[in-house]
This record gives structure tokens, C-alpha cells and sequence, in this order.
């Protein structure tokens, strides 16, 4: 069975799944801790907000954080990414 064409693809997607959900994780985590640093500690409601985002959002977030001067201006670039 694990020899089979439909096998060996079934795994590959699920590797495949777990590699991007690992990056995703990865850079959720980057992120929040470098807004924790600069910052301080984030409110909880901001990190779920932040978590929900995808992949190419979180890349979008990573670079305009550095020119984020408070948190007030993360909040406003979060409610711009959900309009």
C-alpha cells in the first residue's frame, strides 16, 4: 500500500500542509514577538487578529511594522486589512 501512486501522493499533500502551517506558525510568532519588544506586551484580541491572517498578509504586516510608531498604528493597518 504505501508503494501506491494514490498513497504517496495522499502523503505528499499532507507534507506539503504541515510544511505551510509550520511557516505560518513560524512567522505568526516572528511577528509577535517583535511587536511584543517594541511595544510591550500586545493585547490578547490584537495576537487572535493577528493569527487569522494569511500567509501573504503576514509577510505584508512583517514590513509595515517597521514603521509602525504604536500600537494604535497596528490596529489601523489590522482594520485595514478586514475592509
Amino acid at each position: 500500500m504505501q508503494e501506491s501512486v494514490i498513497y504517496q501522493d495522499i502523503l505528499q499533500k499532507g507534507e506539503m500542509r504541515g510544511e505551510q502551517r509550520g511557516q505560518k506558525i513560524g512567522e505568526e510568532r516572528t511577528i509577535i514577538r517583535q511587536l511584543n519588544r517594541r511595544f510591550g506586551e500586545i493585547d490578547s484580541s490584537l495576537i487572535d487578529r493577528i493569527r487569522i491572517l494569511t500567509v501573504e498578509n503576514l509577510d505584508d504586516l512583517a514590513e509595515a511594522l517597521l514603521d509602525f510608531s504604536d500600537v494604535s498604528d497596528l490596529v489601523a493597518w489590522l482594520n485595514e486589512q478586514e475592509s
